[in-house]
């Protein structure tokens, strides 16, 4: 006889003999042991992990002349010598049928089964029928065979093998005894593979063995395929004997170490596009696919991800100890959420990879979207360090991606501070356009407190009551102002007709600005701030230059007073705290107590864009950097000011809603527009 292949070689010949699946044969060897005999039996599940090996094993016990208890057979395993034995295990039996239902799914062909089926066996106990792949039976050629199946000869025996059991009719079966059947574990397969190894007098390394039977995904039947190639393609030694290494079946299966992985995720943790792209291109430039890394990499996020949520030891990882090791560091670099998340992009990228021409471009994507999904900030961090305060990431908080600036704030509300009357500007004509208080654009915060209010005529018109009435407001003119968020519900207050804007803006810790008057007409010119008069502006305090350069200070007041005309009133706020150093060729500011991400949220493009502006005009360094300093900000400056004694604003904190909703949100009110109207 010529070569057999593994697979064959070493099937199974007893129930003892089959790995992975014992609550299966415990089951039939119970059955046989009390004659319990079903007339149907459906074996599904996962490719080459015993289907059809348990049902010729099965058809061997029924059919065995030897009786259970004797010397030969003192259990109901097959005694595998007998005559039956033999011919079913050659696969000649003339009462074992097995038929391949892939290429015999007619009716017709059920149609001559159950007609042969009516006679009894030729010389065995039962005629047994054998059905591989019998998901792929028609459903006209079921019910053919419903009848047969339901009601059968007391001397025949079906098994039907397949790996998609939800595609057999539910009337069949119902008719049979269903056993799932497991995927075989990790520990089995290499325990197999290390007995055929040293049966076929193979020396081979454990890490061999264990890439082996990893590559086998739970299938014997693989992982004994990829064996015998490897054995094919290896080396031997002085004594002839094949050596099975790592390395080798590697490079037999085109797969790349796991230690490769883990550098790449590496590189995804700490932010650094080019090196992931560089080790990415070494990969490629090898001759790797991207589909093969693709799947590489999403199988090693699964890891990553098991380790996670059991531990190194879980028995979710079905991968050797130093694997276990591996998959566990990486799982260190990332939370749960991170993980998923990047599991998700991965097996998004892998089906782009299927049907996408330039799969090596798509994979580069889906490599940097993994770095990108690193700088999302989650919506609890964001909201809870608004306002200064340093957040820290919670692991178990949900990344929801960039979240605009929000100007309810969670820091502890700020101590009163003395009244003060608030001003009335003159309305404008009518005919004026109309300015919504939210709409402003570029708006941001003044750089003192200041109490902003327009008295707003309402326009009456002849129109029906059930025509909408348009309001038009006249704001008197001022800053550009940022939206506000104020409280939920409407505010119950009961100052007069008027509709009334009133607005409290956060003061900076900046140097003291003398009051100037400037017109109110046009907007301020930069070098310009608000001071706490109500329509008075200051003009910012002009660079001392020391040795032929601006002094710190200086520098400090022009760009805090840049930032808040141009928009930016809490990056103003936050580098008013910090604290500036000035050397020859560069400006350094460190904000403490806030995070990396939260700084380069506040301190934006456009924010960097007026301080290098506001640093040319005034003769400072060309270079500057803002990072994270060292504890909390001393000094921090308030948020809020207090609201004015009978204010709009005092009126609204009275209302039970706004002090219910501060409360809750540990928020603190920053506008409050009556809509009332007359």
């Amino acid at each position: 006889m010529g070569y057999q292949v593994l697979a064959r070689k070493y099937r199974p010949q007893r129930f003892a003999d089959v790995a992975g699946q014992d609550h299966v044969t415990r089951t039939l060897l119970n059955a046989l042991n009390q004659n319990r005999i079903a007339h149907g039996y459906i074996f599904s599940g996962h490719r080459g992990i015993g289907k059809t090996t348990i049902a010729r094993i099965l058809a061997q016990a029924l059919n065995c002349r030897t009786e259970i208890g004797s010397a030969q057979r003192p259990t109901p395993e097959p005694c595998g010598v007998c005559d039956s034995c033999i011919e079913i295990r050659q696969g000649n039996a003339v009462d074992v049928i097995e038929i391949d239902a892939a290429t015999n799914r007619g009716i017709d062909e059920i149609r001559e089964l159950r007609d042969a089926a009516r006679y009894a066996p030729a010389r065995d106990r039962f005629k047994i029928y054998i059905l591989d792949e019998a998901h792929q039976i028609t459903e006209a050629a079921f019910n053919a065979l419903l009848k047969t199946l339901e009601e059968p000869p007391a001397h025949v025996v079906f098994m039907m093998a397949t790996t998609e059991p939800e595609n057999i009719p539910q009337t069949i079966r119902s008719r049979c005894q269903h056993f799932s059947f497991h995927a075989v574990k990790f520990e089995d397969i290499l325990g197999q593979l290390n007995l055929i190894a040293a049966q076929e007098q193979v020396e081979a390394e454990e890490a061999a063995l264990a890439l082996l039977a990893e590559a086998g995904d739970g299938s014997m039947r693989d992982a004994l395929s990829i064996m015998d190639q490897a054995i094919a393609s290896a080396p031997c030694n002085e004594a002839g004997k094949p050596v099975l290494a790592a390395l080798q079946i590697r490079d037999l299966m085109g797969s790349v170490p796991n230690t490769v992985f883990e550098r790449l995720l590496e590189a995804v943790a700490a932010g650094q596009s080019a090196e992931l792209m560089e080790q990415l291109n070494v990969l490629l430039n090898a001759g790797h696919s991207p589909s093969t890394l693709a799947r590489q990499m999403v199988r090693y996020l699964r890891n990553a991800l098991m380790a996670k949520l059991g531990g190194e030891q879980t028995e979710l990882l079905q991968i050797s100890a130093d694997e276990r090791a591996r998959a566990a560091r990486s799982a260190l670099l990332f939370s749960e959420e991170d993980l998923t998340r990047n599991l998700q992009i991965m097996l998004r990228t892998f089906d782009d990879l299927n049907y996408r021409q330039e799969q090596r471009f798509h994979l580069e994507l889906g490599m940097l979207k993994l770095v990108h999904a690193q700088r999302l900030l989650p919506l609890e961090e964001l909201l809870s360090g608004v306002a200064g305060g340093a957040p820290a990431k919670s692991p178990g908080a949900a990344s929801r991606g960039p979240v605009p600036r929000s100007s309810v704030s969670a820091a502890a509300p700020p101590p009163p501070r003395p009244a003060e009357p608030a001003r009335t500007a003159p309305a404008a004509p009518p005919a004026a356009p109309s300015i919504s208080p939210f709409g402003s654009s570029g708006g941001g915060w003044g750089t003192g407190p200041s109490i902003k209010q327009s008295v707003v005529p309402e326009r009456v018109t002849e129109a029906p009551p059930t025509e909408e009435r348009e309001e038009r407001a006249i704001a008197a003119p001022s800053l550009p102002e940022e939206p506000a968020i104020a409280a939920p519900g409407p505010v119950a207050v009961d100052p007069p007709a008027p509709r009334v804007m009133a607005e409290a803006i956060a003061e900076p810790a900046a140097a003291p600005i003398t009051p100037a008057p400037f017109p109110a007409a046009s907007a301020p010119p930069i070098g310009y701030v608000e001071t706490a008069t109500e329509g008075a502006l200051a003009k910012a305090p002009e660079p001392a230059h020391a040795e032929g350069g601006p002094t710190v200070e200086a520098l400090r007041a022009g760009v805090i007073a840049a930032l808040a005309q141009g928009g930016h009133a809490s990056a103003s706020t936050l580098l008013a705290s910090g604290n500036w150093i000035l050397d020859v060729a560069s400006l350094r500011i460190e904000v403490a107590g806030l995070g990396k991400k939260m700084l380069s949220l506040t301190v934006n493009p456009a924010a960097e864009k007026i301080i290098r502006q506001e640093l040319a005009r005034l003769g400072g360094p060309a270079r500057f950097m803002v990072v994270p300093g060292e504890g909390a900000p001393g000094g921090a400056p308030q948020m809020a000011a207090a609201p004015l004694a009978g204010s709009i604003q005092e009126e609204a904190m009275k209302n039970p809603l706004v002090q219910r909703a501060k409360e809750i949100f540990n928020a603190e009110v920053r506008s409050v527009v009556d809509l009332r109207t007359k």
